[in-house]
Parts: structure tokens; C-alpha cells; sequence
């Protein structure tokens, strides 16, 4: 199928024609609630986009001054936004700091992690390039080299 662009005709973005795209079951717009997103008893939100027929997924995290999270990996890249605070990142072999309003990548396959260094709230994006996460630990919390998928 082809969109075929007719300069003449408005089109109502909230209710634009059909569109076939591989893998996207949504020819509309879909707008998702943070409370649907939201993680019980947290104020991280989770969005998987392959139920809502995107391709990537992604946290977004509000971090207090200390709280880390462990190596893990992905089998694609991540790209951290840096919306406000300050992080240290560990990728692989080395560490990296940033602050609010820079972005930083992880390639795929790599072991990462990262904490809030600052003494302020960290809030960040945490965009997957894929439309479900999938997640691999270095170590389980009870130490042993672990999978979470």
C-alpha cells in the first residue's frame, strides 16, 4: 500500500487516513496515560511499544541522590536523555558523566548501568530500540550471574 499525498486535502492529524506499516497494529494516533505506565508503588514509568504498535520502548525515571541501577545489558542500543540532574554511567570498561539536557548511548550487547551522583532528583529518559525490553543482569540480587527477560 502507498500514501498517496494530496496537498489539497486537510488531514486531521488525531484521524488521519489508514496506513499499513510492518508491525504496527495502530493506524490512529495512541495516547497513553502516565498512570497506565506507572510501576506499582513507584514513580518510574514502563512503556513496552510493541502493544501500542511503536518501536521502541522505554523508562522514564525520577532517581533520588544515591540510588543506582545494576549492570545489565540489551540485545540493541540505549539512549539515555539526561532531562535534569546528574548521572554517572558505567558502559562496558569505562564511566561517564552527564547532566540535564545531554543524551548518551549504549551500544548493544554491552553491560551498562548507571547512578544518580548528584544532589538533586534525576529524571531521565531511557529509550529502547525495540518495541518489548528485554533485559539480562549481570548478577540476580542474590549474586548469581542471572536472566531477566
Amino acid at each position: 500500500m502507498s500514501w498517496n499525498h494530496n496537498p489539497s486535502k486537510t488531514i486531521d492529524p488525531w484521524n488521519p487516513p489508514a496506513r499499513s506499516h510492518p508491525g504496527t497494529a495502530y493506524r490512529r494516533p495512541v495516547r497513553v496515560s502516565a498512570d497506565e505506565l506507572r510501576l506499582p508503588g513507584s514513580t518510574t514509568l514502563r512503556f513496552e511499544g510493541e502493544r501500542y504498535g511503536s518501536g521502541i520502548s522505554y523508562f522514564h525515571v525520577r532517581y533520588r541522590p544515591g540510588d543506582s541501577v545494576a549492570l545489565h545489558r540489551h540485545p540493541y542500543t540505549e539512549t539515555w536523555v539526561v532531562l535534569g540532574g546528574a548521572v554517572r554511567f558505567t558502559v562496558g570498561d569505562g564511566q561517564y558523566t552527564a547532566d540535564g539536557g545531554e543524551t548518551v548511548v549504549a551500544p548493544a550487547d554491552t553491560w551498562h548501568g548507571f547512578a544518580n551522583i548528584g544532589d538533586d532528583t534525576l529524571t531521565m529518559l531511557c529509550i529502547h530500540a525495540s518495541p518489548r525490553i528485554i533485559q539480562e543482569w549481570k548478577e540476580n540480587p542474590d549474586g548469581e550471574d542471572g536472566d531477566d527477560t
